[in-house]
């Protein structure tokens, strides 16, 4: 029963999977929403509503999807976590509304990066692979340039450039432009709303915006971490049978 549960393609629902991962942009908007500044000040601390939300959309999600993406999906929440406790505990790089980590920020990680995974993954964008390859690569260059100039986020032109030099190892495929883009949409929703904000200076000496584009680097980074603990559970199960 467990393995069926889990992680095979049993309940592999494509529509259902591609239809969650569209409505994720307004998913995040209800969600911190209801966890924003405005929300707990105006009505009162509905953090567990936001907890229980993500919980449920990841569930939904993660039922629908392949074995493939509930394998990533199961590790990413374990490893986002640690994740948090590294950058927002340790490196103090961005803080939460409150001391606590939100329960839905791991679930959340996992929601994002399956979305854009699901997105990379559909006919449209396999067709399109030259094309949205260009155009993501101009895009994302003149976004780090942006931000660097105008809000005077050397952390994002920092963090940008070593994001393209991980889409270089990873033979620039489309898959990390479009967790990307997910990720800079959670950002700039999440920051909107209070939910969490970014140190003015990372380390205390890189100035940064709230929230630095450049952010998107530790999801690409996250990811080569990801795909190694993917290939090594497959192995070892392999090496089981």
């Amino acid at each position: 029963m467990k393995k069926i549960l889990l992680f095979n393609d049993v309940n592999y629902q494509p529509k259902k999977q591609l239809t969650l991962a569209v409505f994720f942009t307004i998913f995040t908007v209800v969600a911190l929403g209801i966890d924003s500044v405005f929300f707990t000040q105006t009505y009162f601390d509905a953090r567990q509503i936001t907890n229980a939300l993500a919980v449920i959309y990841f569930t939904m999600l993660f039922v629908s999807s392949n074995a493939s993406l509930r394998k990533l999906m199961f590790v990413m929440v374990f490893l986002s976590y640690i994740g948090e406790l590294l950058f927002c505990k340790v490196l103090g790089m961005y803080a939460y509304r409150t001391s606590a980590i939100p329960l839905y920020v791991p679930f959340g990680h996992a929601i994002v990066y399956a979305s854009g995974y699901i997105f990379a993954q559909t006919q449209w964008a396999i067709s399109r692979e030259k094309q949205l390859r260009s155009f993501f690569a101009v895009f994302f260059v003149m976004l780090f340039l942006s931000v660097g100039i105008f809000c005077n986020d050397w952390f994002s032109l920092l963090f940008g450039i070593l994001f393209f030099v991980l889409l270089k190892r990873k033979r620039w495929q489309n898959l990390y432009y479009f967790i990307a883009l997910c990720v800079i949409f959670i950002e700039l929703v999440g920051t909107y709303f209070g939910c969490w904000a970014w140190a003015p200076k990372t380390f205390g000496i890189i100035p940064a915006a709230n929230p630095p584009m450049g952010a998107v680097f530790f999801y690409g980074g996250g990811d080569v971490l990801l795909a190694k603990i993917i290939s090594l559970w497959d192995a070892k199960k392999v090496k089981s049978t």
